[in-house]
């Protein structure tokens, strides 16, 4: 199921170019890629409620560190290992940046924002501890954590895996509906992300993705409409907390 890389054949040209392009450009590109890092990371963790919700999943723990696992198995499935790096990278650094602007909200349905850093590298570092070793070194990860990250990524991949099976089987299929149009970065990226998983998968129900005003920064699955919705507000929220 991995994709294709978008952005190997124009790696030199963009390269070639940041070298001209002034500050507040390189600035604004490197914005882009973080924001539109942690939307990935934010839609496949929502789509983990949605398979949770319309294949009755059982969830043993609980279900937010279930859809943040399947976030980082679509992560290493669906992308080649460099851009899969650059989004681990990124969506690791949100946690990250989180964990320094806010006091960790224990009583939360979420771990807090530090323990899902390490868990996300872990989980991506124990795919491949060999090629990935690097990362772990430059975000951190500790040795103690490091022993258990194969471990850790074999038993959630023997957890998720059947089910990414079961719905590839019928793939392509048309069961991701995005509704509204294609405005701004945050639409850009869900209506392009509709078109390629439903090329690797194929649900028994559709489910409708949107980008909405919500009067907060946030990405939640609505499971009476069975919907995944991102907030318009979080473009400027993950934009303030990129701090490039």
């Amino acid at each position: 199921m991995e994709r294709p890389s978008m952005r190997k054949a124009f790696i030199a040209m963009l390269f070639a170019a940041m070298l001209v392009l002034p500050a507040t450009a390189k600035s604004n590109d490197r914005t882009d890629d973080f924001v539109t890092a942690n939307t990935l990371a934010i839609l496949y963790h929502e789509l983990g409620h949605a398979l949770i919700d319309i294949l009755d999943l059982p969830v043993f723990g609980q279900e937010e560190d279930a859809a943040d696992v399947l976030s980082v198995l679509l992560i290493h499935q669906l992308y080649d290992d460099g851009d899969a790096s650059d989004i681990i990278y990124d969506a690791a650094f949100g946690f990250l940046r989180e964990a320094e602007e806010y006091e960790p909200a224990l009583w939360g349905v979420h771990g807090p924002d530090l323990q899902r850093y390490y868990t996300m590298i872990c989980l991506f570092y124990g795919a491949d501890p060999d090629g990935r070793h690097d990362l772990a070194e430059e975000l951190d990860l500790p040795e103690e954590r490091r022993d258990t990250c194969s471990d850790e990524f074999e038993l959630a991949e023997a957890s998720w895996g059947p089910v990414l099976d079961e719905i590839a089987e019928e793939a392509p299929g048309k069961s991701l509906v995005f509704k509204g149009d294609v405005t701004g970065l945050l639409g850009g990226v869900l209506a392009e992300e509709v078109a390629a998983l439903n090329a690797d998968f194929a649900l028994p129900d559709s489910v409708y993705l949107s980008v909405q005003d919500c009067d907060e920064a946030n990405g939640f699955y609505d499971p009476e409409s069975r919907e995944i919705i991102l907030c318009s507000e979080l473009d400027g929220y993950l934009r303030d907390l990129s701090n490039f």
